[in-house]
């Protein structure tokens, strides 16, 4: 037996094969999907993203719900729930919820919660359109007649002008009246074009998901309400949650419609995430509230008058610069009345221009009859949570007329007051002859040395009053000089 030890040649061609197999294993180890590597790399927990809207729906909503779907879609979620209580809101912020719903590559559950919360008016069309729609025991949903208003954008909500049956249906059952019959054209063409604009958008959400549009009609055209046991029985949702994990387990299996493509929820054993409004949406809700955006242009116009009053004065100006742009922006995106806004702009130019155009109270009245009328009709919004404190109104209302009366008062006062500098002030100032020759010398008046004349001789010393100017040289008397008038 040859136990002879292997050549240099021999050790490196092993060298080498043990090289290659190494290589070998490593190549399939990296292009084997269930690798042990891959089978010990975690897998990315799904979620589901929670967003909370609790009252109504304006701007702030909407930018909170646009940027939690955003949130939800960068996650890669299996699901968003919106927990929702709402008394209904502006028509405007509710569609472009429901479009960022239908365009959203995410389900959508809308629940209504807790345990006497509300989806009323627009809240209800957001059920409608969500992939899942939901409820907890002891809440309701419905009343979403559209609110006529004269700004032309209009809210949700209000209560119907007919008594409708206690069963929240027309009579025979059937959406349109008695009968079967159309119901009855509204005598104002304006609202019976929003009403039947509202009913054609909610029928359509209702075939999108297989929900009862039927119903949906009723709670447009009548004001309708159902609570949570009879809205699943009668198909306007798709169950009763008691909560948010209850909700997860009764949607898992269910087959919704996400872009066009059905998809089987896998909901059960979520963990729920809750995503928070930042500081832009809270920003954004504040500025929003119509009485906070009439404070804000009011200063802001304030503000600007009382800078080009007293030029220089720069705080009143930069204030009110900032104030009447974040005024102006919250303005934009809330529903308003151009008429209302121009008769508060007016009436603060009557009563700015009353202080410099004396006319007897005129302009200071009318501007603040005008300022109360704009102020009143500028936010004539019936929605709730949009509407203006008429307590605000007047407080605004009397605080610009004391204003008024000051500034009335403070040019009175002022033209009544003797001149106090220029040349005008030397005008019956006293004066001390200092030496004088024939008609002409000099005095001392208000501690400066004058050239005078007079209409006859004076004595060093003596006290003489300033009559008048040619120049820079006074005209004086003696003080004691009865054809002496102070003037």
């Amino acid at each position: 037996m040859d136990h002879s030890t292997p050549t240099g040649a021999e050790r490196r061609r092993g060298g080498r094969c043990r090289a290659a197999l190494v290589l070998a294993l490593l190549g399939l180890l990296l292009l084997c999907p269930e690798s042990g590597l891959a089978q010990n790399e975690p897998a990315q927990e799904k979620t589901a993203i929670l967003l909370d809207i609790d009252g109504a729906i304006g701007p702030a909503t909407t930018d909170y719900v646009l940027r939690g779907l955003e949130a939800a879609r960068e996650r890669n979620a299996a699901i968003v729930v919106l927990r929702m209580d709402t008394p209904g809101g502006l028509a405007t912020a509710m569609r472009e919820i429901i479009q960022a719903i239908l365009a959203s590559p995410i389900p959508v559950a809308t629940y209504v919660a807790p345990s006497g919360a509300r989806a009323a008016s627009a809240g209800t069309y957001i059920l409608y359109a969500s992939h899942v729609a939901a409820m907890a025991p002891g809440t309701n949903l419905g009343a979403a007649t559209p609110i006529q208003i004269g700004g032309g954008s209009q809210p949700l909500g209000g209560e119907p002008e007919e008594k409708q049956p206690e069963d929240g249906q027309p009579e025979d059952g059937q959406p349109g009246g008695k009968g079967g019959e159309e119901p009855e054209a509204p005598e104002d063409a304006g609202t019976a074009k929003a009403i039947n604009d509202a009913v054609a958008y909610i029928r359509g959400l209702a075939e999108l998901r297989g929900r009862n549009a039927d119903w949906a009609e009723t709670a447009v055209r009548r004001a309708a309400s159902l609570p949570a046991g009879e809205a699943a029985d009668r198909n306007v949702i798709d169950f009763v949650a008691r909560d948010v994990d209850d909700l997860l387990r009764k949607a898992d299996g269910r087959v919704v419609t996400v872009l066009g493509e059905e998809r089987t929820l896998e909901t059960a054993g979520l963990s729920v995430v809750a995503v928070e409004p930042d500081w832009r949406t809270r920003l954004l809700a504040i500025i929003t509230d119509p009485n906070i955006a009439y404070i804000l242009l009011l200063v802001g116009i304030y503000g600007l008058i009382f800078e080009f009053a007293n030029p220089g004065a720069v705080v009143p100006g930069v204030v009110g610069t900032i104030s009447l742009l974040l005024g102006l922006f919250a303005l934009n995106l809330l529903p308003i009345d151009y008429a209302g806004l121009g008769l508060v702009i007016l009436g603060i130019a009557f009563m700015v221009a009353e202080a410099f155009v004396p006319s007897f109270g005129a302009l200071g009245i009318g501007g603040a009859i005008a300022f109360a009328i704009g102020s009143v009709i500028m936010f004539d919004i019936e929605a709730p949570g949009f509407g203006i404190s008429l307590p605000l109104i007047g407080v605004v209302t009397i605080a610009s007329a004391a204003l008024l009366v000051g500034a009335l008062a403070a040019v009175v006062r002022s033209r009544r007051r003797a001149v106090a500098t220029g040349a005008e002030a030397l005008i019956g100032s006293r004066g001390q002859v200092i030496d004088w020759s024939g008609r002409d010398g000099r005095v001392l008046v208000q501690g400066e040395r004058w050239l005078a004349r007079s209409r006859g001789a004076l004595m060093p010393g003596q006290t003489v009053r300033v009559k008048g100017r040619d120049g820079l040289v006074l005209i004086v008397e003696p003080e004691s000089d009865p054809d002496y008038r102070n003037e």
